[in-house]
């Protein structure tokens, strides 16, 4: 018989927790096939950095090959100390792989030049070990408060920076693409040959780089570079260009000693240039901490870019000691573990462990050492371009109607250009001097970052003017200062004369820029209640009725009459008629099209058409984009009237497009 009572079983047992996928460790076998795979990923930026700077310095095969193993050597430990972390402040502890940094090429081939009185060889070497030492002691030190320095680097400087960065390099890989006939004229022969094998080689690279991303995706996409030097080397090989008769000769195990070259020295100017390196790739460590944060689930504090840095330091001072390079973290391995979604730390570590490995193999650097430099050329030209197109596509984020930007850009580029294509300046200067007129990265880098400081945070700053009236130019100090009638008489032109944008906007002053006034206007719509954003709409002439002349306010005919639209034939005029009404018919508002952004009458139909097609929630929202990026274009051509010269100019270029 039951008592009606439950056995007690004692307490529950807590839930288990899912082990955190950053911390987890996979089985070994995995994790040595995944740490293979981020080796394979990171390998060719890695050799390439100390091929092309043993070009620039003219070192001998063997000096060639001890490089190659110090980076790879210390590549490791930098990428363990990053991943695993080495007490409680020194690391990020996230799946980031450490590498030479590019950006610090240039100015290191140019620091072993001046020390070397131009000669090259390892005579130079010390001076620029002892810049990268120092240059890595002051990052680590400074590391918890570069946040506060973030703002001295936007995008105007950073975007300048890897524009000069990729640019100015490519001259380093034009000379090892023609290497050879350089070689034969220095020789007394004729250098016509030479140099069309090397055309040939570095074009074969290129091309299987770009055959190779144009066939394949994921990860085989990420070696590309590396697919491009081995498949060109193996060409090479086999017509009589390549000799591996060095790897016989290498030993079989090697480790490189702490100053090898000679104890290091210490130059001003050679640090001032490191330093500046530093600054950049520090900028750059940031932004490869949040997007691996974001790929991992990692809310990323100041204290993870402090310790990520303190490792970028801390490594670079290891990387002098060791004979290497300054070190920074790979966007290629951050974009790798979003491609395979491995979060996990320790299979970065186990690629570290792998490169330690490689860093002791005397004769797999000597492989990588005869590859011919052309094949060189040829990948470095991919690797440096793609960085330039990066430093392009960060300064599309900057607002270039400000002709503070606008200058900082070209004053920067210009200098690195005369620097890069007239070498020679670098002898013209004092010898202290040299290193800054020696390198295109440096002299370009602290333009930039000295005109920033000069236009954006010393004295009292004058952007462009904003708007024009009744004849005077006002700049952001007059706008700010406005009363409320007068804000909303000039700018209420941007909305069909509707009121309420500008009212608010005049609300939410002063505004600190020219973009966040622009942006103002944006939120102000998008945060509108659906009523207000209907009426605001109901206000505009339909797109169809502007280009059959039938209707329209004078802001909107002077948008439409711009452009290059032409006269619709009886046809279009037909269909014209036939869209607006279809569209009208099903959402009951006119149809709003920001013209300008329309190349001609049949994409204009086909949108249109596009959009009749669409949910009446989804054209909801187009229809305010619409609105939107009308008045992002009415606000544009105030900024250009305000500044009629420099607009002008700048409409000279866009009309060859």
């Amino acid at each position: 018989m039951s008592s009606g009572l439950t056995t007690p079983t004692g307490p529950a047992a807590p839930p288990t927790r899912a082990k955190d996928p950053v911390d987890a460790v996979p089985p070994l076998g995995r994790l040595t096939v995944l740490g293979v795979q981020h080796v394979l990923a990171f390998y060719a930026g890695a050799v390439v950095v100390p091929l092309v700077i043993a070009t620039g310095l003219n070192l001998d095969s063997a000096t060639t090959i001890h490089l190659i193993n110090a980076d790879l050597l210390t590549c490791g430990i930098a990428t363990i100390i990053q991943s695993a972390g080495l007490g409680p402040r020194i690391g990020v502890r996230l799946p980031l792989i450490q590498g030479v940094t590019f950006t610090a090429v240039s100015p290191l081939i140019a620091i072993g030049l001046a020390a070397s009185g131009g000669a090259g060889g390892t005579q130079g070497l010390a001076a620029m070990y002892g810049s990268i030492i120092a240059a890595g002691l002051v990052t680590f030190l400074v590391a918890p408060w570069f946040a506060r320095l973030l703002r001295f680097f936007p995008p105007v400087v950073t975007g300048t920076l890897l524009t000069v960065m990729g640019t100015t390099l490519m001259s380093v890989s034009a000379n090892d693409i023609v290497s050879w006939g350089t070689a034969a004229a220095a020789a007394g022969q004729d250098p016509a040959g030479p140099t069309l094998r090397g055309l040939g080689y570095a074009f074969l690279t290129l091309a299987l780089i770009v055959l190779v991303q144009r066939i394949f995706k994921g990860f085989v996409s990420t070696i590309s570079v590396l697919i491009g030097l081995l498949l060109a080397t193996a060409v090479a090989w086999a017509l009589g260009d390549a000799s591996f008769s060095g790897v016989a000769e290498a030993d079989a195990l090697g480790i490189t000693t702490p100053f090898f070259f000679g104890l290091p020295e210490f130059t001003l100017t050679g640090i001032v240039s490191m330093l500046i390196v530093m600054a950049v790739t520090a900028v750059e460590t940031t932004g490869d901490v949040f997007a691996t944060g974001e790929v991992v689930g990692r809310r990323i504090t100041p204290a993870h870019v402090a310790n990520a840095l303190r490792a970028d330091g801390l490594s670079t001072v290891l990387g002098g000691i060791m004979n290497s390079f300054p070190y920074t973290c790979f966007a290629q391995n951050v974009g790798l573990v979003r491609l395979t979604q491995v979060k996990s730390r320790w299979v970065v570590t186990c690629a570290g462990v792998i490169m330690i490995i490689l860093g002791l193999l005397p004769k797999a650097a000597a492989v990588v050492q005869a590859i011919p430099t052309p094949v060189i050329g040829g990948a470095s030209l991919a690797m440096f371009a793609s960085v330039a197109v990066v430093g392009i596509q960060t300064l599309g984020k900057v607002d270039m109607t400000d002709n503070r930007n606008a200058v900082i850009v070209s004053t920067s580029v210009g200098l690195a250009l005369l620097v890069t294509f007239k070498p020679d300046i670098a002898t013209m200067v004092p010898s202290w001097l040299a290193i800054l007129f020696g390198s295109g990265v440096t002299i370009g880098a602290l333009t930039a970052i000295i005109l920033n400081l000069l236009f954006f945070h010393v004295g009292r700053q004058k952007g462009a003017d904003v708007a024009r009236v009744e004849g005077r130019p006002l700049g952001l100090d007059d706008v700010n200062a406005m009363d409320r009638d007068e804000f909303v008489r000039v700018f209420s032109r941007l909305h069909a004369g509707a009121t309420w944008p500008a009212e608010r906007v005049w609300g939410a002053r002063p505004f600190a820029t020219t973009t966040a006034l622009r942006q103002a206007f944006e939120d102000e719509v998008l945060a509108a209640s659906s009523q207000e954003q209907e009426a605001l709409i109901a206000g505009y002439t339909d797109v169809v009725d502007l280009l059959l002349g039938t209707g329209g306010d004078e802001q909107a005919r002077l948008d439409t009459a711009s452009l290059a639209l032409g006269e619709p034939d009886d046809a279009e005029q037909a269909e014209l008629r036939g869209l607006s009404e279809a569209y009208r018919s099903k959402f009951d508002r006119p149809l709003i099209m920001c013209v300008e952004r329309v190349a001609d009458r049949r994409q204009l139909i086909a949108r249109g058409w596009a959009r009749v097609e669409g949910s009446p929630t989804r054209e909801a929202r187009t229809a305010v984009g619409e609105v939107i990026d009308i008045a992002d274009e009415r606000f544009s051509e105030m900024v250009a009237d305000a500044n009629p010269i420099r607009s002008a100019w700048a409409r000279k270029f866009e009309q060859l497009g």
